[in-house]
């Protein structure tokens, strides 16, 4: 009897890129000119980023350059979850959380995306947060892999421990 290969749908983000990237972010945002005098800082607050600046816009603007680093380093732009800028105070933030983890909702969407578009013999199967993929053959799983790269998902999907 031959195994079944598989392998595992999670979404989970690399901290250490996240916190270069941050940093990054906050010396640009300390150097360029257009953030002088406009209180505009970008900082860690616990488990959520903390973005402020004396205006809606120019906290948009410090969330735009932390956008921008996040992508050079390769980190998902679904995985992060910025608020509208309010007033606190003389300063405007804005609250950035951190997406990981697939919800019960979108593996179901997933699960079910692989069911009817995938190849026929491919099982998926929800696992906590993760997903594991299964097959006999190991060229439906590059199929699904494709297929999953093609849709559009609202979550940042890495494929890990692929056998």
């Amino acid at each position: 009897m031959v195994a079944d290969s598989s392998f595992d749908i999670v979404s989970k983000l690399d901290r250490q890129e996240v916190d270069n990237a941050l940093n990054q972010a906050a010396k640009e945002v300390a150097n360029r000119f257009d953030f002088r005098n406009v209180d505009a800082g970008i900082k860690w607050s616990g488990e959520v980023i903390e973005i402020q600046a004396n205006t809606d816009e120019r906290a948009l603007a410090v969330l735009d350059v932390l956008k921008d680093k996040l992508v050079k380093r390769g980190v998902s732009l679904k995985a992060i979850e910025p608020s509208d800028p309010r007033p606190s105070g003389k300063v405007h933030k804005i609250v950035v959380s951190l997406k990981e983890g697939i919800s019960q909702e979108n593996a179901k969407k997933i699960s079910k995306i692989i069911r009817e578009e995938g190849p026929k013999g491919v099982k998926a199967q929800i696992q906590g947060e993760e997903l594991r993929v299964s097959s006999k053959k190991k060229d439906d799983l590059q199929a699904v892999i494709s297929l999953l790269k093609g849709k559009e998902l609202d979550v940042a999907l890495q494929f890990v421990n692929y056998r």
